[in-house]
Formats: C-alpha cells, structure tokens, sequence
C-alpha cells in the first residue's frame, strides 16, 4: 500500500506542483484547501479532498488521520487580507488562546507542533519540488547596473533586519531609500506600491526570515511577479538564492530579458 502524503493547500500553483512530484513518487495524495484561497482545480490532482475554512484545524488533522497520512507539508499562498475572515473550531481557538506572539511565524509554528501531536509530521514541500528553489548568481542576461548594486546591497541588511520582526518579506529600495515594506497586504501591492512612491527604476529585494522554518512560508517569486515588476518599470530584482521559490523561471526569466529586468539570487550573506 502506497504512503499517503497530506498537503495543506493554500493559493496558487504550488500545491499542484507538489501534488505531481508526490505522484511520479509513488505517493498517494490527500489535500485539505480552504474557501477563497486554494484554486478548485487542485481536487483534480487529489485521491482525496477536503474543501475548508480557515480554522478548522480539527477537522483538518481528523481528515488526514482518516486517510492514513503520516506526512503533510504546506504549499501554497494565503491571502493575508482574507485570513481575516477567520474561523477558528474549538482546537484552533485553544491554541491560538496560549499564543503570546500572533505573527505569521509563531501562528505558523504553532500548528504544525500541533499537528505533530497527533502522530503527523510536517514536511518541507519545497524538497518534494527541488528543483523549484532559485540558483546562486545572476538569471537574466543583463546585471545589476553599479548604482542598482548599490540599491541591492543598501536593501539587502535592511530587509533581513525587516525578516526578524515577523512583517514581511519584500523590500522596495531606490536611490539609497526605502521606498515600500510589505506586510499585509503581500508583495504584489508593496511592488505598486513603491513604485508610486519611487517612481521608475525601483528594486525590489525579497529574502527568508532569518530563523524562519524552511517547512513554510519561503519567499517565492514567478511570472506574475515579473509582469507586475515590467508594469511598473523597476530596474532590478534581488531573490535569496536556494530559499526562494520561483515558478515558471523560463517563461519569467525571458520576460525579464525582452523588458531588461535583472534578476539575481544572492546568498543569504551577501554585502
């Protein structure tokens, strides 16, 4: 009998990504989604499926418990705005009553030593999905022009510093000066944000948390992050290389050429 993976899909492509991995792996998978959040079209790569709304954590580990699974990992966006619209059962209320700290990484945290409890242990669905992390160096044909560097290595220390305090992952530098943090409203309004606040020729610098579980919430970056970076005519984009996930790196990394975006993925340590 083949090992069940569970999956605790949020929005996007990731969760299929991760699906199709565990499939060509010989795995069965169960997904658990949540209304508003998780694309329909993922029951489609389920042997089972459970539709949910963000809270029931109960329901959630008892639905995996029924279908056997041993492992589970997250994959998959939450639209910080509608979590919101949360709605806690009486497990997820009496956890979230003993948290002291409420951010993404202590909420995050908390649920998976809970899910644990009950015999489940969480994976890192990036390992299931390797070759989605980004490579070390530069990705696109053209390089960080010398006052870009400048950009990259000012922001660089800052949004590291930003990642301690649980706010966000992305950064919005020009000319020496922070032009937008993001935080709950996610990276894609924090890019159109700063860029009307720095006008053309912004960089954006997006980077993991430092101490942040690698089994949640790395930073990621595709096409539509490409789009929106060509829309609103930033110069650079600076991605922690091997912690960020990028989907549809072809297809993106040639938009990026044909509109001379440079894009680098930079070690954690890089100054």
């Amino acid at each position: 009998m083949a090992e069940n993976i569970g999956i605790i899909a949020g929005g996007g492509q990731f969760p299929r990504l991760v699906a199709e991995k565990a499939r060509a792996a010989g795995l069965g998978v169960v997904i658990c989604g949540f209304q508003g959040h998780t694309d329909p079209s993922t029951m489609e790569h389920a042997d089972a499926f459970e539709l949910l709304h963000l809270g029931q954590l109960g329901r959630m580990i008892s639905f995996f418990k029924e279908h056997h699974v041993t492992r589970a990992c997250m994959a998959g966006s939450i639209s910080k705005p509608k979590a919101l619209d949360f709605r806690p059962d009486w497990r997820a209320a009496k956890l979230l009553f003993t948290l002291k700290k409420k951010g993404d990484d202590a909420l995050l945290r908390a649920i998976m030593a809970d899910i644990e409890k009950d015999g489940i242990r969480i994976v890192a669905s990036a390992d299931l999905a390797p070759g989605l992390r980004a490579p070390k160096g530069t990705l696109t044909r053209r390089a960080p022009t010398e006052e870009e560097w400048k950009d990259i290595r000012y922001g660089w220390p800052i949004a590291r510093s930003m990642g301690t305090f649980d706010i966000g992952q992305c950064l919005i530098v020009r000319e020496g000066m922070v032009m937008a943090v993001e935080c709950l409203e996610g990276t894609d309004a924090a890019i159109e944000r700063g860029a009307k606040l720095g006008g053309n020729g912004c960089v954006a610098i997006k980077m993991v948390k430092p101490g942040q579980d690698e089994r949640v919430d790395l930073p990621s970056v595709g096409l539509a992050t490409i789009r929106n970076l060509v829309e609103h005519h930033y110069a650079a984009l600076a991605i922690q290389a091997e912690k960020t996930l990028f989907f549809d790196r072809e297809e993106a990394l040639a938009l990026a050429d044909e509109y001379g975006l440079a894009v680098v993925a930079l070690p954690e340590d890089f100054a």
